[in-house]
């Protein structure tokens, strides 16, 4: 994974979750680095970003432990050169992270592209709560309805039940601070791409806090220890 870097892995990986974690820009990590006796350009610490974040994201969702069949479903803001774009996001009843997607629209066909990536690794929901959205509600409908029809077991799969109500996903609203309070300081992204991509590592740090990972993927440490960060870090670098 690190071959052929001039960086040593713990350097890599100690810039990655620096940045992704906490309220740091790209020239406070050179600086620090710097102390450190490490000279590092700023630039090449957001190619670490850029690079690694999709791939340990990959590692963890192969990871991931189980999510409940409740979901909360709301899309939030990010702003990218001065325009906004979105943030779909879904978590179950127990707070995990169910599934994210970035979008430059917020529209009926980026709500149903998010919602198929969420079914096709996780399943169908048995409920999912919903705002005022008339478009998320729809786009549930028109899922659950081609699952239904794609499906080839032989049972009869039941309708989504949708819950609309503002007040009652404001579990999700609570979770979105989580990810905007890292993106706040950024003071917007320089591209699309680069939003979608260091937004995923973001989403892989809330999800590490969550302990999301499979207990099984952590059995060299005490069964009962919370790993930390740095800890998962070096499990999915493994």
């Amino acid at each position: 994974m690190f071959k052929g870097r001039h960086f040593d892995r713990s350097v890599i990986l100690l810039c990655i979750r620096w940045y992704l974690a906490y309220n740091l820009s790209l020239r406070n990590l050179e600086e620090m680095m710097a102390k450190r006796g490490i000279s590092v350009d700023h630039a090449t610490i957001h190619r670490w970003v850029v690079w690694y974040s999709p791939e340990f994201l990959k590692r963890l969702n192969a990871r991931k432990r189980a999510v409940t069949s409740k979901w909360h479903v709301e899309e939030t803001y990010i702003k990218v050169r001065g325009r906004w774009m979105y943030l779909y996001r879904a978590i179950d009843s127990n707070g995990d992270t169910v599934e994210f997607w970035f979008s430059e629209w917020r529209n009926l066909t980026a709500a149903k592209r998010f919602l198929r990536k969420a079914l096709k690794r996780h399943g169908r929901p048995e409920r999912i709560v919903i705002d005022g959205s008339q478009t998320n509600r729809e786009a549930i409908l028109c899922c659950g309805t081609a699952d239904r029809l794609q499906d080839s077991s032989g049972c009869r799969l039941k309708f989504i039940r949708i819950r609309q109500s503002q007040y009652l996903n404001n579990r999700i609203e609570q979770d979105h601070r989580a990810v905007k309070r890292r993106v706040r300081p950024m003071l917007g992204f320089k591209s699309a791409c680069s939003a979608r991509l260091i937004s995923s590592g973001i989403e892989l740090i809330h999800m590490m806090r969550k302990q999301q990972m499979m207990r099984k993927q952590q059995a060299k440490y005490a069964c009962s220890q919370q790993l930390s960060l740095a800890e998962q870090f070096h499990l999915l670098a493994a």
